[in-house]
């Protein structure tokens, strides 16, 4: 499928007005969306090599975002997943650390205590090995339903706290009725707001309808200076899709070549299995090529896809099949 890119240095004036952005916006070429199904159907029908899946679950491992979001989170809680973050099976330490814990702003701090020097919870420090990041969502999440003076407060507290990258889901209804500026706006003040910290735009593409909708969304918040364009929150459905991850990085791709910026993505919501990442991972190397196979440019939003992940692994490395019980729980 061919998608047409803005022609480098085209951009210049595409934020001046309101009437600017929105032709910019409907003038992207529009999304096949039969095509762009039955790409990531295709896509998903590719088989690896033993050698290539090893490297393709220590890698997708290595791009989690392992994620508590709910209600009832405890500091303790929050502590554990920390525990599993560093070492994500204690009897293997060959095992990488994920990329990052992701957690409401109040646990931001426990987050960071927990992973102050890499030590495992048994103590013993992980010299050499990644640091895992924390991540904190904001903006009111999951809805955006709140005042804007509301949202950047939201975002102070995470960044005050420690965390390394903001995950802010941008005002759904603002973008669907056409309010294309006061999204952009609202952005590029939550990145200002960020300082140093990364900032991951959610889209929420399960309320967008139209893959077209989620191409203009993921322009739109690189315009605003996303560092990354994530799915969803994983509270509505459908969250991630192959099609619409493909169209994401599509857009990262022709927003690359038209400005020379790296923009990642961020797939969360709905990928519980090694083969569900596997096949991201593969869409992602046929889409955008190797240079996005990294955790700098492409991340898993999820809770139970480690488990799954550490399983398929302990089944190629020796042959045995590991049930759940042999790992944590998310």
């Amino acid at each position: 499928m061919t998608i047409l890119s803005p022609a480098p240095g085209s951009l210049d004036d595409v934020t001046t007005s309101e009437l600017a952005l929105r032709r910019f916006l409907h003038g992207l070429a529009g999304v096949d969306q039969v095509g762009a199904e039955a790409r990531a159907a295709a896509l998903a029908t590719r088989s690896i090599k033993r050698e290539a899946k090893g490297w393709a679950l220590d890698m997708a491992i290595r791009m989690t975002d392992l994620t508590t979001l709910e209600g009832n989170d405890t500091p303790g809680k929050v502590r554990a997943l920390c525990a599993k973050a560093l070492r994500p099976d204690p009897s293997d330490p060959e095992v990488p650390p994920v990329a990052a814990v992701c957690l409401y702003p109040d646990l931001v701090a426990t987050a960071v205590r927990a992973l102050a020097g890499g030590t495992t919870a048994q103590g013993s420090k992980d010299g050499g090995r990644p640091r895992v990041k924390v991540a904190s969502v904001a903006t009111a999440f999951p809805s955006g339903r709140s005042a804007l003076t509301t949202k950047l407060a939201d975002v102070g507290d995470a960044v005050a706290a420690g965390a390394d990258e903001v995950d802010m889901v941008i005002d759904r209804g603002a973008f669907l009725i056409g309010r294309y500026a006061q999204v952009l706006d609202e952005i590029r003040q939550v990145k200002a707001a960020c300082g140093d910290a990364h900032l991951k735009v959610i889209l929420e593409t399960g309320e967008l309808a139209t893959l077209d909708k989620v191409r203009r969304a993921s322009w739109l918040a690189m315009l605003g200076g996303a560092d990354f364009v994530k799915t969803s929150t994983g509270k509505v459905g459908p969250a991630s899709t192959p099609a619409v991850v493909l169209v994401m990085l599509e857009a990262v791709r022709d927003f690359a070549d038209a400005t020379g910026g790296t923009v990642g993505v961020k797939a969360a919501g709905g990928i519980r299995t090694a083969k569900d990442a596997v096949r991201y991972l593969v869409l992602v190397n046929e889409t955008v090529g190797a240079d996005w196979l990294t955790p700098d440019r492409f991340r898993f939003g999820a809770s139970s896809l480690l488990n799954d992940l550490l399983m398929q692994r302990s089944k190629l490395r020796t042959g045995a099949y590991a049930g759940p019980d042999y790992f944590t729980l998310d």
